[in-house]
């Protein structure tokens, strides 16, 4: 239709119009209804503003997928926007070239110690909790940088998702996982008694690890089935979504080193993942906001 105005001037040349109708398969009454209607605003095109807004608010922000950005969406109630459906607000990213397709699956590294005695699975897939800091899951994944590799370890909080302890060493040995007890205890000394739930591998049941939890009233708990990935999959999948809000599609990781690549993590989960981050399993809240609400809630009750 733009090509047909564009060649008859908005359909003043009339000379070869019926000619224009013929090849290009098109109506005279959808022709004009068209040019009635070219020059109007768009009506989703403040709610692609806001979107776009959004977007821009935070780097990892352009992951969105269609239900976290009606999330985000209706966590703002723009003044004046209307808020459509959740498959309304996928047409309209999809239009302004907002959509996401993740393209990775997670891949676990840990290898269990089939002779080292084990914890029993005090969880028994339930990853989820009525209370902050009662049950953690804890896990490593590896990521390749331009000089070397970089082994991330961190301690989940079943309650709201938020990271609790955090550490990052250039190999996978038993200290990386003590490191992040002891970083979550500094932050979180209430954690003294929780369980902490991981999988059957060797950092897990060395008995550099095994001292930290005793020292510090740690219950542990493991997967009854061996180390396979699959069996954590709760956690995998936050293992997931960082790498690829973070990293996939925005950054070649093997041109950046590992030192670049901790300041990133680092950033990303204890100040964008547990303050800002809108997460479906707390109700669109960030972790932290969750965390607010609920001793909040305790202190009314009080």
């Amino acid at each position: 239709m733009s090509f047909l105005a564009l060649k008859t001037e908005d359909g003043g040349i009339t000379g070869k119009i019926a000619f224009y109708y013929r090849m290009l398969g098109v109506s005279r009454q959808g022709f004009y209804k068209y040019l009635a209607n070219k020059d109007r605003p768009w009506k989703y095109q403040e709610l692609a503003d806001v979107m776009k807004g959004s977007v821009s608010e935070d780097e990892c922000n352009d992951t969105y997928g269609r239900i976290r950005m009606y999330q985000a969406l209706l966590l703002k109630q723009p003044q004046g926007v209307h808020i459509p459906s959740e498959r309304t607000v996928y047409r309209v990213m999809d239009l302004v070239g907002l959509s996401h397709h993740p393209k990775r699956k997670p891949n676990g590294i840990t290898k269990a110690d089939r002779e080292a005695m084990k914890s029993d699975d005090l969880l028994k897939w339930d990853f989820y909790s009525d209370a902050p800091l009662e049950k953690c899951v804890t896990d490593i994944t590896e990521i390749k940088a331009s000089d070397g590799k970089l082994y991330v370890s961190a301690i989940f909080d079943c309650f709201n998702l938020g990271v609790l302890g955090l550490a990052m060493e250039t190999n996978m040995k038993a200290d990386l996982c003590v490191h992040t007890l002891e970083n979550a205890l500094i932050s979180y000394p209430a954690l003294e008694g929780a369980i902490i739930h991981s999988d059957r591998g060797t950092q897990y049941t060395s008995k550099a690890y095994r001292q930290t939890i005793r020292k510090h009233h740690i219950r542990q708990s493991m997967n009854r089935s061996g180390g396979r990935c699959h069996d954590n999959a709760r956690y995998e999948s936050l293992w997931a979504r960082m790498k690829t809000e973070l990293l996939y599609d925005r950054y070649d990781i093997q041109q950046i080193i590992v030192e670049q690549l901790k300041t990133l993590i680092w950033r990303y989960f204890l100040s964008y993942w547990n303050n800002r981050r809108i997460c479906s399993a707390n109700g669109v809240l960030s972790p932290m906001l969750k965390r607010r609400q609920y001793y909040e809630a305790l202190a009314l009750v009080a």
